[in-house]
C-alpha cells in the first residue's frame, strides 16, 4: 500500500486527465507511487489521438463564458484530485480509510 500523504496528487491527477498526447504516456508505479514516462516507441500506440467533447466545452467556456473560468478551474482541479484518490484506492495502492478521509475533507466546491 502507498501512503496517500506521500503522493503528489496534483501529478497523479494530471496523469489521469492527460489523454490528449498520442506520442507519450505517463504511468504510475504501483510499488512507489512514482510517475514514469513511456513513449510510443516503447510499445504504446501513438497513432490514435484522443479528441472529444471536453476540448470543445473548454474552448466554448473560454470564448463565451470567461466569467465562469474561476469556478470551472476550482471544480475541475478538485474533481481531478478526488478522481486520483479514488483510482489509487480502487487499484489497492492506498488504504481505503485514507481515501475516505481525503474525499470527506475535499467535497466538490459550490458552483455558481
Amino acid at each position: 500500500m502507498l501512503d496517500l500523504s506521500r503522493l503528489d496528487l496534483e501529478e497523479i491527477a494530471d496523469v489521469l486527465a492527460d489523454q490528449t498526447d498520442d506520442e507519450h504516456l505517463r504511468l504510475i508505479n504501483p510499488e512507489t507511487g512514482e510517475v514514469v514516462f513511456w513513449t510510443a516507441d516503447t510499445g504504446i500506440d501513438g497513432h490514435t489521438p484522443v479528441e472529444g467533447a471536453f476540448r470543445r466545452f473548454k474552448d466554448h467556456l473560454y470564448e463565451e463564458n470567461p466569467h465562469l473560468l474561476p469556478a470551472w478551474h476550482a471544480f475541475r482541479d478538485n474533481r481531478a484530485k478526488r478522481r486520483a484518490v479514488q483510482w489509487l484506492a480502487d487499484n489497492s495502492l492506498i488504504e481505503d480509510e485514507a481515501a475516505e478521509r481525503f474525499l470527506s475533507a475535499h467535497p466538490d466546491p459550490d458552483l455558481p
